[in-house]
């Protein structure tokens, strides 16, 4: 057996459902989760309807790489998003499909690391832990990079010591961050290419919560937009990873992409190969009509906004909690230790939400996540609203 599984730590949830074993919520209130980052919105019908059109598909093999029409849109959609120049992206040489980021996130580091050398993998921390169990698995190094509110909920590059740097191989960055929903700016972004460029390093960047924002005029840079300000348009040393999962409700169709460097993705796609992870042929079909079109994504943005403006009108005057730059997640401060308070709040209100610290490590003698919650605004308004209402009541009435 594999020793590295050993180093796994348990996933959150399963952390929350030891957390709540022998709960018993009140049984005249409807359960809310908070808990899951899943999308509840309805999915587009016209994704639906060409998803249903391409059936016939499953007769054929696909192929690893992707049918070239589906790399198109997506480089016409990366272009476009990210105001690259036109022809900046190669549809032959620098776009993968993948069936969705989870499972690129993790199979990239099994391709990039070479574990016969230090091989530390630097991410945020509270964190997405694919990161970690796919650093550890491939006989990787995790090195976290503490976000906290004095830092702006974003890793702190500068602080990172020349001999941590030396050792570096990969490093992953997570804008809009999940659970903070803070941003990198594009200066961040240059910065890090820049000691990319010195330590020789990969970036990854996980950008699967970019189309859900607040802004119409202001959507969230991209890796791709710090490289071709700089003048980078080979994309050397990074690689982006997006999903149809948030931005047009599909989590089920298990569709994405990565895209970038044009030697790394050549190297993923030798392991892709390998790996068997051909993203089935309808399911391709369907992910060109979801690129290219925007008016689904647009009003999911709409969804999100009405809730959050409800939800934070009711919970502001009696938390600590702030709308974050972008994403779908709140990151309130709890009154009481957050273990304690996801605990009491299931069974007082049958409303379920996650403890801060199973989604980050201890650095320093410091958990940074510990005394918050992740609360994913996923359901529709009145849900939200409902379960908002919930938590003012619980925390009116004293935890």
């Amino acid at each position: 057996m594999n020793p590295y599984l050993k180093q796994l730590h348990p996933y959150p949830f399963e952390k929350l459902a030891v957390l709540t074993a022998g709960v018993t919520p009140p049984a005249d209130l409807k359960r809310i989760a908070f808990t899951i980052g899943e999308p509840q919105h309805e999915a587009p019908q016209v994704v639906l309807d060409a998803l249903s059109g391409a059936l016939k598909g499953v007769s054929k093999y696909p192929v690893t790489k992707g049918d070239l029409s589906l790399r198109q849109a997506i480089v016409d959609w990366c272009e476009w998003r990210f105001k690259l120049p036109a022809a900046a992206m190669n549809a032959e040489t620098q776009v993968l499909p993948v069936n969705g980021t989870r499972e690129a996130l993790f199979a990239i580091v099994q391709t990039l690391v070479d574990a016969s050398r230090p091989a530390k993998v630097l991410m945020p921390n509270p964190f997405y832990q694919i990161y970690e169990g796919a650093a550890l698995l491939a006989g990787g190094q995790p090195h976290y990079l503490s976000c906290t509110a004095e830092n702006g909920f974003q890793p702190d590059f500068a602080q990172v010591p020349a001999e941590v740097w030396r050792d570096t191989q990969l490093v992953f960055i997570c804008s809009p961050g999940n659970p903070t929903g803070a941003l990198l700016s594009l200066e961040q972004q240059k910065k890090l290419l820049a000691l990319a460029d010195e330590y020789d390093f990969v970036i990854c960047a996980d950008e699967c919560y970019s189309e859900i924002y607040f802004d119409e005029n202001n959507p969230p840079p991209g890796l791709l937009q710090a490289c071709a300000e700089s003048g980078r348009l080979d994309f050397s040393r990074c690689l982006v990873f997006h999903s149809l999962s948030k931005r047009s409700n599909l989590p089920g169709l298990r569709s994405g992409f990565v895209a970038g460097d044009e030697q790394l993705i050549q190297a993923f796609l030798r392991y892709r190969t390998y790996h068997g992870c051909a993203m089935p042929p309808h399911h391709q079909v369907a992910s060109q009509v979801a690129w290219q079109d925007e008016a689904h994504v647009k009003a999911n943005r709409e969804i999100y906004r009405a809730k959050f403006n409800a939800v934070l009108e009711i919970l502001q005057p009696v938390m600590d909690i702030q709308r974050p730059d972008a994403g779908f997640y709140l990151w309130p401060v709890t009154p009481i230790d957050d273990e304690l308070f996801t605990r009491r709040l299931l069974e007082t209100q049958n409303l379920g939400v996650l403890p801060g610290r199973y989604l980050s490590r201890e650095v320093e003698g410091r958990n940074p996540a510990v005394g918050r919650i992740r609360m994913a605004l996923v359901a529709e308004l009145d849900e939200c609203i409902e379960g908002a209402q919930r938590l003012r009541r619980f925390i009116e009435a004293g935890c």
